[in-house]
């Protein structure tokens, strides 16, 4: 029987740390050679962590980049590996370099270049012009980096015509709601269409506010899922695949024969790697293969999963050990110190109570409470005295005026000043708790509560903070967070009996319109035309529009949605456009 033993390399690296990222990918190199597999991927320019963004600039970082792709190669003995890196050429190219025993067979460069959302790679590099397929122990392989299989028309379809039955996709994408679906439908489609294996190996890991997800997948010419990667961690996944099966396939199925190849078609040439085994019947077999579970996340634990992973990557990637947060006894402050210790543990995460005049004696409670069942430090440092002394600095300059909105942020800037501080001091990193509600209408305070490091929920809708809270509590089989704490409304206690729904809609409310405007770019009459309420849905519109120069100020936080503030949603700061 024709067959091939693949592996993929689920692989976490690090952008520039191209030594660091060589020796995971060695160590993969080893795994897999225990497991006897024939062939290896990995993910997109994992030689230099995907997006390398303006590194691409430095010709040293380029150059290095390749001297490191000829350590793989060295050490590449008795194997076939494909593995990204950043070709050059006139140019630069995003590219895939096919390696057996030794030497680098071939190239493929990036058709593809996606120039939308988180994506600039149309900024660095120059497409490829060729659709190579490797021949490797008599099996036709075509490779492709991530984009190049979005097409139905693109690489994948010349490759199959050139003889690939198994398409090798290297990737690194990032991870949003409801992407891993649509993914495995597309693939799924890609492969019965060629009657074709897909591979599709991703990236793992936090980089700056992108996660990836992992979930590296396997199909086969039906569209059949084969195999599945760990969601959220590094992971080696090898399976066997059937070529003989495609062949037959094949054969009951005529649409890939009986396509012909234009004359103005990009050129597929057919690269010999490696040969095909000769028949040795008293060889022993391969190691046996333990079988894998696939599994499949819901929506809550999947977004809490990459909220942990994100911050975790974020504060090791970026050299920190400890965190330091506020802790008010509200929710999203709740939240963001579980995630915390799950992805750092309780001894690197401290919490610090900042109680005011107007802080109940309830909230303090709470984030005891909180702080006991998660076994977190908690300091206590009240900003009632800080706050007389800047009401009394500022005496004079707001004579003749009411106590307002200024004064309450006063609080909000002392307690940013004092997670500074102790942040200055200690060289902790300050986690800040605002959600992406909050962001998306400015209800928070510059350089207040948004002053931070890193800013895990800042794309996480207020109704989702609820729902993950919720789910914590069920992973953890207790009220983990206090019961209270989900209950009670929602208030930033900065004047007496203050309440979130004072200021803006409820928030179940609120998140369906943020979504539309936000997230689906709708316009005033699309979301009223949903069932919105005009007046609010004008309101909501005009908070979120007003407020891009707080945006722009904002901690880096972990992209959950498909369109985040920032590297997905940019628009300018100063605009005299309504919607309407």
């Amino acid at each position: 029987m024709k067959s091939l033993r693949l592996g993929m390399a689920q692989m976490n690296p690090t952008v520039g740390d191209l030594e660091g990222n060589v020796r995971k990918i060695q160590g993969f190199i080893d795994q897999a050679r225990e497991l006897e597999v024939d062939l290896l991927s990995f993910p997109e320019l994992v030689l230099t962590g995907y997006p390398p963004e303006d590194l691409l600039l430095k010709p040293g970082f380029i150059a290095d980049n390749l001297k490191m792709l000829q350590e793989v190669v060295a050490y590449s003995a008795g194997i076939t590996l494909v593995l990204g890196f950043v070709d050059t050429g006139e140019n630069i190219h995003n590219a895939a370099a096919v390696i057996h025993d030794g030497k680098l067979a071939g190239t493929y460069h990036k058709t593809f270049l996606p120039n939308y959302g988180v994506f600039d790679e149309d900024r660095y590099f120059q497409p490829g012009k060729e659709y190579p397929v490797f021949i490797v122990h008599g099996v036709g392989i075509g490779v492709n980096i991530c984009e190049d299989i979005w097409y139905p028309a693109g690489p994948v379809l010349h490759q199959v015509r050139a003889g690939a039955e198994v398409i090798v996709n290297i990737d690194a994408s990032p991870y949003d709601t409801g992407k891993r679906l649509f993914l495995e439908k597309m693939l799924g489609t890609r492969a019965m269409d060629n009657v074709a294996i897909i591979s599709y190996t991703n990236q793992v890991g936090g980089q700056d506010e992108l996660v990836f997800p992992g979930q590296s997948f396997l199909i086969d010419e039906r569209g059949e899922l084969l195999a599945h990667g760990k969601p959220f961690a590094e992971d080696l996944i090898v399976a066997d695949l059937d070529i003989e099966r495609v062949w037959r396939s094949r054969l009951h199925d005529p649409r890939v024969r009986k396509q012909r190849r234009r004359s103005d078609e990009p050129a597929s040439p057919r690269i010999e790697v490696s040969e095909a085994p000769a028949p040795t019947p008293t060889s022993s077999p391969k190691p046996p293969l333990t079988p894998r579970r696939i599994e499949v996340l819901e929506l809550e634990a999947e977004v809490y999963q990459a909220l942990v992973l994100g911050t975790r990557d974020y504060v090791h990637k970026n050299g920190f050990r400890k965190v330091v947060l506020g802790l008010s006894g509200g929710i999203d402050s709740s939240l963001v110190a579980t995630i915390a210790v799950d992805a750092l543990g309780k001894e690197n995460v401290i919490g610090v109570s900042m109680p005011s005049a107007y802080s109940s004696r309830g909230s303090r409670t709470d984030a005891r409470k909180l702080a006991r069942n998660l076994g977190i430090e908690i300091r206590d440092i009240p900003i009632k005295d800080a706050v007389k002394a800047y009401g009394h600095t500022m005496a004079p300059a707001f004579k003749g005026t009411e106590p307002g909105v200024a004064e309450e942020n006063l609080q909000a800037r002392i307690r940013g000043n004092i997670l500074m501080a102790l942040s200055n001091k200690f060289g902790w990193l300050v986690l800040s708790t605002g959600n992406k509600s909050e962001m998306a209408t400015g209800y928070s305070t510059l350089y207040g509560d948004m002053a931070g490091g890193f800013s895990v929920l800042k794309d996480v809708p207020k109704t989702l903070v609820f729902r993950l809270c919720r789910h914590r509590n069920t992973v953890a089989g207790s009220k983990l967070i206090p019961q209270i704490v989900i209950d009670k409304p929602p208030s930033a206690e900065l004047r007496p009996d203050q309440k979130d729904i004072d200021t803006l809609p409820a928030y179940e409310v609120l998140d369906p319109i943020l979504e539309a405007y936000v997230e689906q770019d709708r316009s005033l009459s699309d979301i009223v035309a949903m069932g919105c309420d005009e007046g609010v849905v004008r309101q909501v519109i005009a908070l979120v529009d007003r407020n891009e120069y707080k945006r722009r100020q904002a901690a880096p936080g972990v992209k959950i949605t498909p369109r985040a503030f920032g590297r997905d949603r940019r628009l300018p700061i100063t605009s005299r456009y309504l919607s309407h």
